[in-house]
């Protein structure tokens, strides 16, 4: 990974520090407060052994050091409690905060700009990624802190009782960090490329696994399954690297932190022999100096090792920073003032009592990349007006409905009662919008849920109501729940055109002023086409609506129509005018009317052969 951007992930990363709140401090006063009850523990513990060992006291003479270690034995015990429990707190506000920050991104930018991943690479973002940053707030920033001021305090403890012992403890100390710098440097590219296998992996897996009736109906159940073993092989691979690097990290950290103390105990068996005579200020070494520098030599380089333990942790969030860092900087741009972001566009208020009247002139529709995929447009929606686009693959129809949606940047004018869309509050706006799409979502929940939307103002009568209208009510009395009949992940139990015809009764239950229809009929046969865009039609009279359809011999009924080309409008009119007119409307209406003739064809031949 290149240093500058391994420093902009690492400086991203501490700005989100004040998210953590208070506990992060607090982990480290329980952090430090351990250290200290560790000193006087082993303080305690060198003075009854220098006492009776040494001085020949009797134990009766320490019995306030006795009571005093055994109280010390739960408050250390509570205190490295509270230190895992405020970290865990700290490491999870941190979670929570970037999870909604991730969510509240994604909700700004649309579904037009999450189709641009799987559904697997942005569930290891939201889960995995975000999960991975825990460790580094819950504890190596806290460690950081800790391996400074705890062996620093030992330092100012050990050096007036000798200053070799302390010499020995201060020019050991730099190893540990060096060693982990060194082989912790390719941790963090070896984590980014971890995180990438794994959405990619997570995207294949979950794509390949929603289209498993397609993949069986086309004989590519064992292609894909090669795929995905290829796919899993690379994620192990990598997982291992990453897991090899942790492994030699750890050891390398206790190699040198074991060489340390020994070389501390040789000094001081070697003094207690009479061998070595420097370092204890011209005294005699004392059993009470020699065990209590001992016992503090491991918790010296504890704090230092435990940070090299966690510099894996570090590797592991810069790594996962960042695709968050990408996505949460990710900026819309204004195309109304050229090359400026929409963060600070003015909200104006707008008269929802008003019937709603769309105005769009010289629209242009632009990708979350910049490229143009519409205009320039020119038309006028009004209250009872119904609109239909129609227009080859490409065109731009569900680009300009995205748009209207508030979901793609746009160049011109695109005004709802005079006021531009990306001035309107957006919340405000989609409770007056219906939005029925050729892919119905539907979420785990009742069908009554899925139906109201959680909109506690709609009655189970009315629910029926716009079910009876949707073709939909047969099939919901026949379940034993009925409206409270649950519906499955992935819209299990349903066929799509179940799911079409709950989600149009979705849309009918809203109050809106504008519909929206993306292929509503996608998934039906043709009596329950008609009926559909009857009731359409019905529940659209009192309002404006724009559909998109292909089914144009469907379309006598509309007062209008926009045919699309290449994101321009090339026609326009009623159909009986775009009928009697040469263009692309006309050329349309005859191949649909030849595959028709070709698919009954085919649908009689084997008929014919058999009689």
């Amino acid at each position: 990974m290149d240093k500058s951007l391994e420093k902009q992930l690492i400086q991203w990363l501490n700005l989100h520090k004040k998210s953590c709140g208070f506990f992060l401090n607090l982990t480290v006063l329980f952090g430090l407060l351990t250290g200290f009850a560790l000193m006087l523990q082993a303080y305690l513990l060198a003075t009854i052994l220098q006492g009776i060992i040494i001085d020949e006291l009797p134990k009766s003479a320490f019995t306030n050091e006795f009571i005093y270690l055994i109280i010390l034995i739960p408050i250390r015990a509570l205190l490295a409690f509270a230190r895992e429990r405020s970290s865990f707190e700290a490491g999870k506000r941190l979670r929570l905060q970037i999870r909604k920050a991730v969510l509240d991104k994604l909700s700004e930018l649309g579904p037009a700009f999450i189709k641009g991943k799987p559904a697997g690479s942005w569930a290891s973002i939201v889960l995995e990624q975000i999960e991975d940053l825990q460790d580094f707030y819950a504890r190596y920033l806290p460690q950081m802190l800790l391996a400074g001021f705890i062996p620093l305090c030992i330092l100012i403890v050990v050096f007036p009782l000798n200053w070799t012992a302390g010499l020995i403890l201060l020019t050991t100390a730099p190893l540990i960090p060096l060693f982990m710098i060194l082989v912790g440097q390719g941790a963090a590219e070896a984590n980014r490329k971890n995180f990438s296998a794994l959405a990619q992996l997570s995207g294949h897996f979950m794509d390949r696994l929603k289209g498993l009736k397609t993949l069986k109906l086309f004989n590519r159940g064992d292609a894909e399954v090669k795929e995905i073993a290829s796919a899993s092989e690379s994620f192990r691979t990598r997982t291992m690297s990453v897991l090899r690097l942790a492994f030699l990290s750890s050891a390398v950290l206790e190699f040198f932190s074991a060489i340390s103390i020994a070389i501390l105990a040789i000094y001081f068996g070697f003094s207690f022999l009479g061998h070595l005579n420097f370092g204890h200020y011209g005294q005699a070494i004392s059993l009470f100096t020699g065990l209590f520098i001992l016992m503090l030599a491991p918790e010296f380089y504890q704090p230092l090792r435990d940070m090299g333990t966690h510099y894996h942790a570090k590797a592991q969030a810069i790594g996962a920073a960042q695709e968050l860092k990408a996505l949460l900087d990710y900026e819309v741009i204004d195309y109304q003032v050229k090359g400026k972001t929409s963060d600070k566009k003015t909200v104006e208020e707008i008269d929802w009592k008003k019937p709603i009247e769309l105005q769009a002139s010289q629209l242009r529709v632009y990708s979350h990349d910049g490229i143009q995929l519409v205009g320039p447009l020119s038309f006028t929606l009004k209250k009872g007006q119904q609109i239909a686009l129609v227009g080859p693959s490409g065109s731009g129809k569900t680009s300009l409905l995205n748009a209207l949606l508030g979901f793609l940047p746009y160049q011109g004018s695109l005004k709802i009662n005079g006021i531009e869309l990306n001035q309107i509050n957006k919340a405000q706006w989609y409770q007056h919008v219906a939005w029925l799409g050729q892919d119905p979502q539907l979420f785990h929940g009742s069908i009554r849920e899925n139906v109201t939307m959680g909109n506690t103002n709609i009655s189970p009568q009315q629910v029926e109501d716009c079910l009876q209208k949707a073709m939909i009510l047969d099939f919901v009395n026949k379940q034993p729940l009925g409206l409270d009949h649950t519906i499955g992940e992935q819209m299990a139990g349903l066929s799509v055109g179940q799911a079409q015809r709950i989600a149009l009764a979705r849309a009918l239950a809203q109050d809106a002023q504008l519909f929206l229809l993306d292929e509503p009929t996608a998934s039906l046969d043709q009596h329950s086409e008609q009926a559909v865009f009857s009731t359409l039609r019905d529940a659209t009279a009192q309002s404006a609506s724009l559909m998109v359809t292909h089914r144009l011999d469907q379309l006598q009924q509309m007062q209008h129509i926009l045919v699309l080309d290449n994101g321009l409008i090339v026609q326009q009119g009623n159909f009986t005018e775009l009928n009697q007119r040469e263009g692309l409307f006309k050329k349309m209406q005859q191949d649909d009317l030849e595959n028709d003739i070709t698919d009954n064809t085919n649908s009689t031949r084997p008929q014919e052969i058999n009689s």
